[in-house]
């Protein structure tokens, strides 16, 4: 009866240790469970925006939690203006609520022509290039005795360019002869006496390795419908890198080949 009455505590003691232990095992699934969803309901998978209108891919990405950003804008001649052009993140990436989505807006085909800004004043410069919905993109400055502090030296790409990607030109700007520079742009050394373009380079404070001589292909002397191509002159020019109109400093080698 001693023993009896000594084991039913017992039992009673285990039952309600078990019970508190599967209560404690259901909270802690429950509040698992909890914090999976809470963290995965921010996360969203980010959708295929190419091709949309830019109104149609900020519904799609607005509807998602996610901030669509207009980062640049290109000419193409593949997707129609106020089209998306490219995105970052690509279709796919998982991302948290209120991420921003990059992307590009089309501008159709170039229907403009750039026009010349060399010789120009900067702020004129910058007026004739919107007056054809064109802005000013990289300005460099770079010490000129030749020409008053301000006037446009050189530009990128040039005056009548087809094909070019965006919507801004690159300026090379006339600065005080004792100005530090902060850039030039890359002048096209095509045809010039490697001697006369390694000086214009030294003059600037450009360098690089030895120029590269190859072997040149000596042209037909051309046919009775075909006029005959001028030989390439032993010692010029015939490539260079970085290429013309490309933005270029002090730390930039510059490498040529020469014909020999």
């Amino acid at each position: 009866m001693t023993t009896a009455r000594l084991r039913r505590p017992l039992v009673n003691f285990f039952q309600i240790a078990s019970l508190v232990m599967i209560l404690i095992a259901v909270g802690m699934g429950a509040a698992i469970l909890t914090m999976h969803f809470a963290i995965h309901g921010t996360e969203v998978q980010v959708p295929s925006l190419k091709g949309m209108t830019v109104a149609e891919a900020r519904s799609q990405t607005s509807g998602l939690g996610l901030n669509l950003e207009v980062d640049n804008r290109y000419y193409s001649s593949d997707v129609a203006p106020g089209h998306i052009l490219t995105q970052s993140p690509p279709p796919g990436t998982v991302v948290r609520r209120e991420w921003r989505v990059r992307v590009a807006e089309s501008l159709g085909p170039q229907k403009v022509e750039v026009p010349d800004t060399v010789g120009a004043d900067e702020r004129v410069a910058a007026l004739k290039l919107r007056r054809v919905g064109l802005s000013v993109g990289a300005t460099a400055h770079m010490p000129y005795a030749g020409a008053e502090e301000g006037t446009v030296l050189a530009q990128d790409p040039p005056a009548h360019a087809q094909g070019i990607a965006g919507p801004s030109i690159n300026l090379l700007v006339a600065a005080p002869a004792d100005e530090t520079p902060d850039g030039f742009v890359m002048p096209d050394f095509t045809g010039v006496p490697i001697v006369a373009a390694q000086t214009t380079l030294a003059r600037v404070g450009l360098s690089g390795p030895p120029p590269t001589f190859v072997d040149v292909h000596v042209p037909d002397i051309g046919g009775a419908n075909t006029p005959p191509k001028p030989p390439v002159t032993p010692g010029s020019v015939i490539a260079q890198q970085p290429l013309p109109g490309a933005r270029v400093d002090q730390n930039t080698a510059v490498k040529l080949t020469v014909a020999k």
